[in-house]
């Protein structure tokens, strides 16, 4: 009988934990929200997270969206954040605008903002009174122009007809990923940019996508993906129709199963980033923000870290 009245105690006072009773003292006084963790890019800026907190001493909760397209449940789970007393918040949005007004409603509460990957539509935050102490991510042009460039490279002085596969409309990684690489394949000699088509960051998606176009366009000579997951659907249709070798394709990100294409040589490349250093670095910026107990102004210019990409090949 005790072990039963113990057991269903321990369970309440775990379930009040969890609800952020009023009084009850959190462990950690940070948070992270991240897009999703069903993309393996997104798994090792969760470790790169923890990594840096265990070599900080310091404690935080990671949290995520069930999916790249859910973005009601990314605001309910930031909402669920402003009860917690977390002093200092980490977001990486769906969209530029999903997460502005309740990410307003932390700044309001004295919460220490720190935005990555996704930038926010800094134009509507300001618009609500609030700002984010920095903004943290790769060059997506710059990663976009990259992939394009090995591209060029890759097709030579003959050059040939290429596609883009873009990531979800409207979310900004993927549309200045897009932008850097039509920018560089419309400046180069004897590249003809076929056209450019979203896949949502899907891998079945761009598999269907890239069919497509290498229907349409029989003698298509590359890809490039904007993220890994759409090129190893664009890989694997290049795959089907018996033309590995002879397409070139090209993804971003550097995801594990990526590289092991790439060392088979079934995928051409990838432009790799380092999520492991953007969630440690945005973790440092938030712990460095609420020590020095001043938040940001609302006019005031975020600080803008940007973490380099590097190309990888079989070489």
């Amino acid at each position: 009988m005790k072990t039963l009245v113990k057991s269903i105690l321990t369970a309440m006072l775990l379930s009040l934990s969890m609800l952020g009773v009023p009084g009850q003292v959190r462990a950690a006084e940070y948070a992270v929200l991240l897009k999703t963790l069903a993309n393996p890019f997104w798994q090792t800026m969760k470790e790169g997270v923890e990594a840096e907190a265990k070599k900080s001493g310091v404690e935080v909760d990671i949290f995520a969206s069930p999916s790249e397209s859910d973005v009601q449940a990314q605001l309910t789970l930031f909402e669920d954040l402003l009860n917690k007393n977390y002093k200092g918040i980490a977001f990486a949005p769906l969209s530029p605008v999903n997460l502005v007004q309740v990410a307003a409603k932390a700044y309001k509460k004295g919460i220490f903002l720190v935005n990555l990957d996704e930038k926010i539509d800094m134009n509507s935050l300001k618009q609500a009174g609030a700002n984010v102490e920095a903004f943290i991510t790769t060059d997506n042009v710059a990663v976009g122009k990259k992939g394009a460039d090995f591209v060029i490279g890759q097709l030579g002085e003959k050059g040939g007809k290429v596609a883009i596969i873009e990531g979800r409309a409207g979310v900004a990684s993927g549309e200045a990923r897009k932008t850097g690489a039509t920018e560089a394949f419309k400046a180069a000699k004897n590249i003809e940019l076929v056209g450019s088509q979203p896949a949502d960051w899907d891998r079945l998606r761009a598999l269907d996508v890239a069919t497509n176009f290498l229907q349409r366009t029989p003698d298509l000579a590359a890809f490039y993906c904007c993220n890994d997951t759409m090129a190893l659907g664009a890989m694997q249709a290049v795959q089907n129709l018996g033309k590995t070798g002879k397409v070139v394709v090209v993804g971003t990100d550097g995801i594990p199963e990526a590289i092991q294409m790439i060392q088979a040589g079934r995928l051409t490349a990838t432009v790799a980033q380092d999520p492991a250093k953007v969630g440690a670095t945005r973790l440092d910026l938030l712990v460095d923000a609420v020590k020095s107990g001043k938040q940001i102004g609302s006019d005031a210019e975020p600080k803008f870290v940007p973490i380099d990409s590097i190309l990888v090949t079989k070489k």
